[in-house]
This record gives structure tokens, C-alpha cells and sequence, in this order.
């Protein structure tokens, strides 16, 4: 199998992009096998070629940093989705909305 993946970052509270948060792409095992930051459109595009075999999968938006240079204040220093690839070949889109003091996720499109 061969997926493919992305990943959008929005801040609820400004109502924009996240900007230049850092965020890290493990394996089950816990490999890193993607790490960076978001671009000027809250989203990240530096994935490794040749798309992702089926498992599970670890994206862990580093949240800290960026929430209290944006707002001065960051309840959740980081946000981990776990989530699993699986099946036919498949794009899979892992969006993040946040804000000081909550966030949630959802498989997109």
C-alpha cells in the first residue's frame, strides 16, 4: 500500500493559518520519519517520498511554542493524533484546529 498524506493547521481564535508550527511524523515504533514546520498557510508539505504503508501513525503538533508567542498562553504545550492507515490506497488528511486552550482533529479530504 502506498497513502498519501496532509496535514492543515487553523487558528480558531485569530481565525487564520497557524504559521511556523513545529510538528513531528512517528511510526508505531516511535521513528521519526517527518518532522518541520507549517508554511505561511498553516500546512506542511515536506512528507517522504514514496507515500506511507498501511500502520499507525503518530503526528504530534508542538503547540507550546506557537500558542504563547501568538497568544501569550498555551494549555496544551502539544497535541498528539494517533491515528491508522489501512486498506486501499488511500489519501488521508489530518487537520488541527487550536486555540489557547483547546484543540481537535478529524480525518479530512
Amino acid at each position: 500500500m502506498s497513502h498519501s498524506l496532509s496535514t492543515h493547521v487553523l487558528d480558531t481564535t485569530l481565525g487564520q493559518p497557524a504559521r511556523g508550527m513545529k510538528l513531528t511524523l512517528c511510526d508505531a515504533e516511535g521513528t521519526v520519519i517527518a518532522a518541520g514546520v507549517t508554511n505561511d498557510d498553516g500546512r506542511f508539505g515536506d512528507w517522504p517520498d514514496g507515500g506511507f504503508a498501511d500502520g499507525i501513525y503518530r503526528l504530534t503538533f508542538h503547540t507550546g511554542d506557537y500558542l504563547n508567542a501568538t497568544h501569550g498562553q498555551a494549555f496544551y504545550p502539544e497535541a498528539t493524533v494517533c491515528f491508522q492507515l489501512s486498506g486501499a490506497d488511500a489519501h488521508y488528511h489530518v487537520p488541527l484546529l487550536v486555540s489557547p486552550f483547546g484543540y481537535s482533529t478529524y480525518r479530512g479530504s
